[in-house]
């Protein structure tokens, strides 16, 4: 292929686990990340799993500059935006920082394709739109709302992208809303690698597992669910990575179209049951306290699945197993010099 595919924030979780699938399907790849919640490494890493080093960039999805650079120097023919700011709590003591990366820096970008002639668009969406679901599994159809200032960066950037679809011909956009991503590439070389204290269920119980952290806090088990703990659709990074390639190949596929799919597992497992199948694949045991419920915290939430797997032809082949075996590696790596 002559084209590449625009990859933002390749170099994070979500991101660089696309940008290795792209690569393994043939695909070549420009990586534009600011690096804020990510690390040079990674690039070493995805160049070890394909053998094939992907095209990066420094730089950040706000500056107008960089993004016309960036579509001037190489023939862009689809953009992967995955470089928004993602943690629920972060984004109510900082909304400003929020809007001003997910919205304004979704703009920013979007304006640069506009001005490249580049209409092929894949969003991080996710299921946090859905708010407090009123019926499960969640269809796509369902009403949303959003509850904290991270979930308002993602309603609004979708409002935005159907704007633009009904504005202007020949666009082709996915907005991939998804669940939970966990684990890492089996390889054990990339995975979640959060700044600081995580924000995620999965990395912190890692960490508890390795003796870094005293113990799990787990925010109420008074919920409506089978062990009173929340219960969540976890999706395997692998498998969410694969539904952007399908994704992709049905906007290349198509005239012009807007796809709003979720993607998920269609199972729900609770805090607990992770906890467990945490300790089965370590090995370790895993610490936890009950604490109160956190504000804006959900009983339970799982995808319906049927859209994605009829439209794309797409479908999560991973379970809870290989979820939490392929985080220990990752996670057992990260003290291994390589």
């Amino acid at each position: 292929m002559n084209t590449s595919i625009l990859v933002t924030g390749g170099a994070g979780f979500i991101g660089s686990h696309a940008t290795v699938v792209l690569q393994q399907a043939g695909y070549q790849v420009v990586i534009l990340d600011n690096l804020c919640n990510s690390a040079r490494s990674v690039l070493d890493r995805i160049e070890r799993i394909t053998g094939t080093p992907p095209t990066f960039i420094q730089g950040d999805i706000r500056d107008a500059q960089t993004l016309d650079g960036v579509f001037a120097s190489h023939s862009i023919s689809a953009v992967m935006h995955f470089a928004g700011l993602k943690a629920v709590g972060e984004s109510t003591q900082v909304p400003l920082s929020y809007y001003d990366n997910n919205i304004n820096g979704s703009v920013q970008l979007l304006s640069a394709m506009q001005r490249a002639d580049v209409r092929t668009f894949i969003f991080s969406s996710s299921a946090t739109v859905y708010g407090e679901p009123s019926i499960l599994p969640i269809p796509e159809h369902h009403s949303r709302s959003a509850t904290n200032p991270y979930g308002h960066t993602k309603l609004v950037v979708e409002d935005i992208l159907e704007n633009l679809y009904n504005s202007e011909p020949g666009w082709r956009i996915a907005r991939l809303r998804y669940f939970n991503p966990v684990g890492a590439h089996p390889s054990g070389l990339i995975g979640e690698a959060p700044q600081g204290v995580p924000n995620n269920l999965m990395p912190y119980v890692a960490q508890v597992a390795t003796g870094q952290r005293e113990k799990l806090h787990v925010f109420g088990n008074d919920y409506d669910t089978p062990d009173g703990t929340g219960v969540r659709d976890y999706i395997h990074v692998m498998d969410l990575a694969e539904g952007h390639l399908a994704a992709l190949r049905y906007c290349e596929a198509a005239q012009q179209d807007m796809l709003t799919v979720n993607l998920g597992t269609g199972e729900g497992y609770s805090v607990l049951d992770m906890v467990r199948a945490f300790e089965a694949a370590s090995g370790r045991p895993v610490a936890y306290e009950i604490t109160g419920r956190r504000a804006g915290d959900i009983a339970s939430c799982w995808a319906d699945t049927t859209f994605a797997e009829q439209k794309l032809g797409w479908k999560a082949g991973k379970g809870i197993k290989e979820m939490c075996e392929d985080a220990w590696r990752w996670e057992m790596r990260q003290s291994v010099k390589d």
